[in-house]
């Protein structure tokens, strides 16, 4: 299951307690304080894995906690420290501050590793605070409580290529064409809730994402649960209903299109972008083609009419995302892909 948002309590380990205790040798009358110190807790760390394309494992956990500190012990014996817990976090996810939605991490490169609570000190033994003047303190201190942070992951895709089209202009079956994704099909709007991935050939990572409708930039629909995704794919492929099955027309359906993802932001109008006019087996396909070229006003090398449905024209439109990425270099490491066949 694809899941792309979790809000979590992350709660670094409590530091260990220092004790009071005493030496007790013979012929050691006094002996003197043997209290060792408590060690710190375990910290919370997050680092950025091409290993996970999915906060899934996140999905019904509500509370992380790391080990608390060991408690000291005699004769000056320190306790264990707490263990150090480190999640592992899908490239793309954005760490958040629940209450405020400030950005405290961006986890876009495996390089990253981060302290989001640190465990707490470790109290002091009595064996700590022995001095010149004070010979046998009964003095300890506690250790003191790990950080702890409310926090949101929010995961945006790190894809080479996001599907964009409105609902039923045939992107899941285009992917299900282009990959091996296994993908849910039916001939109603929002089919697609999630984003589907799929693999094309070696090492090409595509994404599915929602259909779009007028006002999506506005959370209609499913809104920004589609546009955060495309913000951070490398390419873009429009899907559009050339036959106008829908009873749309296929030109509006474009302009519509690029006016939600300009509104939502104009960097993604500046991606490369390729645009498949689907649906070219059916009644009406031709004619709306020639209409669409006619008004196309971009490279009409980004067009191509084809049909998911039948496989007919999507050889081209392979070849061509194949140069786009090779010419670019992968985005995920070979090894990430692996999860995803």
């Amino acid at each position: 299951m694809f899941i792309d948002t979790a809000v979590l309590t992350l709660t670094a380990g409590k530091g260990g307690n220092g004790i009071v205790a005493w030496r007790r040798e013979k012929f050691v009358p006094k002996g003197g304080p043997a209290g060792g110190n408590g060690s710190a807790g375990g910290s919370i760390l997050l680092k950025a894995s091409s290993q996970h394309y999915s906060l899934e494992h996140y999905r019904n956990l509500r509370h992380i906690k790391a080990q608390n500190g060991g408690q000291g012990g005699p004769n000056k014996r320190q306790g264990k420290k707490g263990e150090d817990l480190l999640l592992s976090l899908p490239l793309g996810t954005l760490v958040k501050k629940a209450n405020t939605d400030e950005i405290l991490f961006d986890l876009i490169d495996e390089t990253q590793k981060f302290t989001i609570c640190r465990g707490g000190r470790g109290g002091k033994g009595n064996a700590f605070f022995r001095s010149s003047t004070h010979q046998a303190p009964h003095k300890w201190t506690e250790g003191t409580v790990g950080e702890s942070k409310e926090v949101i992951f929010e995961l945006k895709l790190i894809a080479d290529i996001g599907l964009v089209g409105m609902p039923n202009a045939g992107k899941s079956t285009l992917i299900s064409k282009l990959t091996r994704a296994p993908v849910k099909i039916a001939p109603y709007p929002f089919t697609t809730l999630r984003p589907n991935l799929g693999i094309m050939g070696e090492n090409i990572l595509i994404a599915d994402i929602p259909g779009i409708i007028q006002g999506a930039h506005n959370n209609r629909g499913l809104g920004l649960s589609f546009l955060k995704h495309v913000e951070r794919t490398r390419a873009l492929l429009f899907v559009i209903d050339i036959a106008g099955s829908e009873g749309r027309d296929p030109i509006e359906d474009f302009i519509l299109l690029r006016k939600e993802l300009h509104a939502y932001s104009l960097e993604l109008l500046q991606k490369p972008f390729f645009i498949a006019l689907n649906k070219a087996d059916l009644n009406g396909a031709h004619f709306n083609y020639q209409r669409f070229i006619k008004a196309y006003p971009y490279d009409p090398a980004t067009l191509f009419f084809l049909s998911a449905e039948t496989k007919q024209g999507i050889a081209p439109l392979v070849k061509a995302i194949t140069e786009m990425v090779q010419a670019k270099g992968p985005t995920l490491r070979q090894s990430s892909l692996k999860q995803l066949r």
